[in-house]
This record gives structure tokens, sequence and C-alpha cells, in this order.
């Protein structure tokens, strides 16, 4: 019997070239704030429990845009 090899193709990374630059994307004035604010307004929402800040920051980031975006219409 042979054995047959398969090959498998890997898909590209979908991350962003953005998220692997060393570099810090600086934010509009106010910004940084806004976004602080609401995550932790999130934080206490959550009970105040650790280990989602990051998952806060992202919903944070979120709502903060979509209200930009709100309020530009």
């Amino acid at each position: 019997m042979s054995a047959t090899k398969l090959t498998v193709k890997k898909k590209p990374s979908m991350r962003s070239p953005l998220a692997a630059s060393p570099q810090s994307i600086e934010l509009p004035n106010g910004m940084r704030e806004r976004i602080s604010k609401k995550a932790f307004e999130l934080w206490q929402d959550r009970g105040y429990r650790d280990g989602h800040d990051f998952e806060d920051w992202l919903d944070a980031e979120a709502i903060v845009m979509e209200e930009i975006h709100e309020a530009r219409e």
C-alpha cells in the first residue's frame, strides 16, 4: 500500500494590517475619554467583574462610534 500525503491550504490571515502595527493610533480629541467612560459604565453594569476589560473597551468603542455616526446624520 502506498501512503498518500494530503496537503491542506491555509486561509490567509484576516488580521488587519493595523493590528500588526507597533505604532499606536491617535484618536480624535476627547474620543479616548468618551470610550474610557463608556467602558467603565459597561464594567459597572457587568457588576464590577474583572476579566472582560478588552471586551468592554471594544464594546465601548462601537457604542461611541455609533453615537458619533448618529449625531452626524
